[in-house]
């Protein structure tokens, strides 16, 4: 079984993955093919090749694990985090750990295995994201699970291991350090100013452009003013919403039409490059929140982290947000 264990100095906590366990002639080896003669577990037909489906959108009548989906979840073949099981926190002399429960599912975003997500109709983007928000609330029921990251990796560069495209969430017993600090910082904001941070933000990059992207009815997308890296872009709610799986469906609509006009606009900009993109959302141990916003953080993969950055924890970033920001919005 997988271990999850507490760093004693900064309090973050790392995957012992012991279910991927690898040996130093492992890492010399020469990288895998993604698929066996053209093989993808991930096309339509193939349902049998992957973990029985956990959620799925399908036509009138058909089966589950069988042909008729347009879009499935299906748990991941190799987790990071193991379903069943207890916890069993405890201490070994000065450091602490736990079982690594918890879940890794694949979200299997369209049947069409060459389809890009800039490529998306509307529809199928919403569907996505109407997808995110259900596990996200169902998961919210187990009593062990603290926080779910969604992400997706675009990209052999960007950690894809399968070119078909497809997104992944994690259900964790533990909140991520990241998300820690921006509740921190967010809540030490809120308790000088009593306003929310990220409202303040959206008020100024509407006001001074200079950053913005683009905008729509209820959602903005910028380039963060101290962004880590070239073309770094956040999407948000302008209204305040502390939690995504409050997000109504008239609000996917419009979150599925500026979603898809960035990745639309960081293609064209940038020819297609590999990205991340994570979804950050305020944990499941507390409600409603007045100074945090859940957020999109869309990061395409142009520069590589090298020893500066992880013996400092600074980032060097060759474009000014105010620059990527001024490329995008020239792109229709």
């Amino acid at each position: 079984m997988p271990e999850l264990r507490k760093d004693p100095i900064l309090g973050r906590w790392v995957i012992i993955s012991t279910e991927r366990l690898k040996r130093p002639s492992d890492f010399n080896e020469k990288k895998a093919e993604k698929t066996e003669a053209g093989f993808c577990p991930f096309d339509y037909g193939n349902e049998d090749k992957t973990p029985p489906e956990i959620l799925a959108i399908r036509k009138d009548g058909s089966h589950p694990n069988k042909p008729g989906w347009t879009l499935r979840v299906v748990p991941n073949k190799f987790p990071a985090l193991q379903i069943e099981g207890d916890l069993n926190r405890e201490g070994n002399g000065m450091y602490d750990r736990m079982n690594g429960i918890g879940a890794h599912e694949v979200i299997i975003e369209t049947q069409e295995h060459n389809l890009l997500m800039s490529s998306f109709p509307v529809p199928v983007m919403k569907d996505v994201l109407w997808t995110y928000r259900e596990r996200i609330k169902d998961l919210r029921r187990d009593r062990r699970f603290k926080y779910v990251l969604i992400f997706k990796n675009h990209g052999e560069a960007a950690g894809a291991s399968l070119e078909h495209t497809h997104s992944q969430l994690i259900a964790l017993p533990v909140i991520p350090i990241a998300v820690e600090e921006e509740l921190s910082g967010s809540k030490d904001y809120y308790d000088y100013k009593e306003r929310c941070i990220f409202c303040d933000m959206i008020r100024q990059e509407i006001a001074e452009k200079e950053r913005l992207v683009t905008q729509n009815t209820d959602f903005i997308a910028f380039e963060p003013y101290a962004s880590r890296f070239p073309f770094e872009t956040w999407i948000l709610p302008r209204r305040h919403f502390s939690h995504y799986e409050a997000t109504s469906d008239d609000l996917l609509e419009t979150l599925a039409n500026i979603f898809l006009e960035v990745i639309g606009k960081l293609d064209r900009a940038l020819d297609h490059p590999p990205f991340n993109f994570m979804l950050h959302t305020t944990p499941f141990t507390t409600d409603q929140i007045d100074h945090y916003h859940w957020h999109f953080e869309i990061i395409p993969i142009l520069t590589k982290v090298a020893g500066f950055e992880w013996g400092t924890g600074f980032f060097i970033n060759p474009t000014p947000p105010e620059s990527a920001a001024g490329y995008l919005r020239e792109i229709s």
